[in-house]
């Protein structure tokens, strides 16, 4: 299957403003990718990529004072397949966890494990241990919480969502990794895009999405609080504690989002032909 997806977005700034951006597929999906044009500005704006403590490429540039937009797009490869289920996964005993995975038991900026603590242990403690045990959770927060665009708030943390019991993708995901932190199992935050690939169109405009991954079993498993199943064609593009580490865009300095839009969709082969051409024909021309 080959899925096309991108972005294009147009801010204002009153200054020059640096920005530092999370849009793109994660580096370890680039031996899918069949086609990329890389992000560009306009204007054109110098920009440089470094790798952040977490192993996301994050784009950096200085915005100029007016309007600047920045585009993407992409096809890659797919299986086409629902992602697996594996309820034989078991959990990593504490005292096994490789020590790269301990930070993810800890509380942080949304994910408040002091708090959540004794209401994840009332919950499910006598859930199987392992894969169970993170469906249980799942299966809790998808049945509390009431999913809504207005519902979102970008301060509400794990537990003021358990208090409100409303919130955006975001907020499912952050309340399921408090939870999993709190019965000793590593989770961490992730974003990507998520089409309606397999699923009903949903009418709401493409937004980038929110769900996490566990580490069960030696490696790092995902999950979805929110659709609470198995889909088809999720692409990721960071991961960290929380939306602390993977803002979107993070400005040093006002700005306003003028144009927000996002695609991820199923195409075929003469569609990626057909962008293949276009963009051999436009670099023939630079060239000229």
């Amino acid at each position: 299957m080959l899925i096309r997806y991108g972005y294009e977005l147009a801010f204002t700034c009153p200054q020059p403003t640096l920005m530092v951006c999370l849009l793109d597929a994660h580096r370890d999906q680039s031996p899918q990718l069949r086609y990329k044009r890389p992000p560009t500005t306009n204007p054109l704006v110098a920009a440089a990529t470094y790798i952040d403590s977490f192993g996301n490429a994050v784009l950096r540039f200085v915005a100029p004072p007016g309007d600047l937009t920045i585009t993407s797009d992409a096809v890659i490869e797919d299986s086409g397949l629902p992602e697996t289920i594996d309820l034989d996964a078991n959990e990593v005993p504490v005292e096994q966890l490789p020590n790269e995975t301990l930070q993810f038991l800890l509380a942080s900026r949304y994910c408040e494990t002091d708090l959540l603590g004794d209401i994840a242990w009332e919950h499910f403690k006598s859930s199987p241990r392992g894969w169970r045990r993170v469906q249980a959770i799942c299966d809790f927060v998808c049945d509390r919480l009431t999913f809504g665009y207005e519902h979102a708030r970008p301060t509400r943390t794990a537990f003021e969502a358990y208090q409100e019991r409303v919130g955006v993708c975001r907020d499912f995901s952050h309340l399921a990794v408090a939870f999993c932190r709190c019965m000793n199992i590593p989770a961490r935050y992730a974003n990507g895009f998520l089409g309606d690939i397999g699923v009903p169109p949903d009418p709401a405009p493409m937004d980038y999405n929110a769900w996490f991954e566990v580490f069960l079993d030696g490696g790092w498993r995902t999950f979805d609080a929110r659709h609470n199943m198995p889909r088809i064609g999720r692409i990721t593009v960071a991961r960290g504690r929380d939306a602390t580490d993977i803002p979107l865009v993070n400005s040093f300095g006002p700005h306003v989002l003028k144009t927000f839009r996002v695609w991820t969709e199923e195409i075929d082969e003469a569609t990626l032909r057909d962008l293949l051409t276009r963009e051999e024909s436009g670099a023939r021309r630079s060239i000229a």
